[in-house]
């Protein structure tokens, strides 16, 4: 699709909707389905199948709708997105951009559980478009990128490509979250069904809203604060490791941007890596640009 020039970005995340205007010089955000050449929508999940970003049409939505159960989150605001953005624009193309797709090439070692292979699960991971754009910000062979905000997760990244992430199956895996839980022993969850009478989808409501931070008093409480700066900085270890070394750490994301306390207390805790202030590197995340250039690559536009 030559001429390409303005495309509208839908970014429904799990705490709000972003809609922002994509030109060939600048991004502006507007507050509703502005007329553009084409609109990319980020879509948390995209499952096995969906590992480049695609053109959509019933079959996708069907598909993307089929993911929800894994990322309940997110994919079901970016369905419903996407399904007003199309009601709005019928006569320009949608594009699906996914952030699982940017970790397709973390290794088997890295992404296969170990539990019966029959169950047909593996991580798979979260957050790769601001990874993504960090990494390209960032141009170094070992980059550990903090993307801290409503979800939260820690990625290794070697030469432009993950290797490693902390989210997985869902993106409840990891570090605490604002209301996620993060990683618990399975074995737990399993005793809080059954001694505790817990269904299915308490048990869920409770990991996915009720857990993280908003279970320990929030960010700003010592024991919040604690808990959060320790399981990051865990995790900035493990990506070192699965990096052999570390060459930089990135930091984005509304909490890795906007908290300075987080990240020195990160670092202090990570001294060992040799990372010291200059670094360390906060980038701003910016989804929207790297959407909107995922619609160009697809549709053709020279740009």
């Amino acid at each position: 699709m030559a001429g390409l020039t303005r495309v509208l970005v839908v970014n429904a995340g799990s705490e709000t909707l972003k809609l922002s205007l994509v030109g060939d010089a600048e991004a502006q955000a507007v507050d509703r389905f502005v007329d553009a050449d084409a609109v990319g929508h980020r879509v948390v999940h995209g499952g096995e199948r969906f590992r480049e970003p695609v053109l959509v049409d019933d079959d996708v939505v069907a598909a993307i709708e089929a993911l929800v159960p894994l990322a309940p989150l997110h994919n079901a605001p970016a369905l419903r997105g996407l399904r007003e953005a199309r009601a709005a624009l019928p006569d320009v193309p949608h594009v699906a951009v996914f952030d699982t797709a940017f970790h397709a090439t973390i290794p088997d070692e890295a992404a296969v559980y170990a539990v019966p292979q029959t169950w047909g699960i593996r991580r798979y991971g979260f957050h790769g478009i601001a990874v993504r754009w960090a990494a390209e910000q960032v141009p170094v062979p070992r980059l550990v990128v903090c993307h801290l905000g409503g979800g939260s997760s820690v990625t290794a990244v070697r030469d432009g490509r993950s290797v490693d992430t902390t989210m997985g199956f869902t993106p409840l895996e990891g570090v605490p979250m604002q209301t996620r839980s993060g990683s618990v022993d399975p074995g737990a969850l399993l005793y809080v069904q059954r001694e505790l009478g817990l269904s299915v989808d308490e048990l869920e409501q409770a990991l996915n809203r009720e857990s993280g931070l908003a279970a320990l008093g929030g960010l700003d409480s010592p024991l919040g604060f604690a808990v959060y700066v320790y399981r990051v900085a865990q995790a900035v270890a493990a990506m070192a490791a699965a990096l052999d070394g570390v060459d930089a750490n990135a930091f984005s994301g509304g909490i890795g941007e906007n908290r300075a306390d987080v990240r020195a207390a990160v670092r202090e805790r990570v001294a060992f890596l040799g990372l010291d202030e200059a670094r360390v590197r906060v980038v701003a995340a910016r989804e929207d640009v790297v959407i909107a250039r995922e619609v160009g690559r697809l549709l053709g536009d020279p740009h």
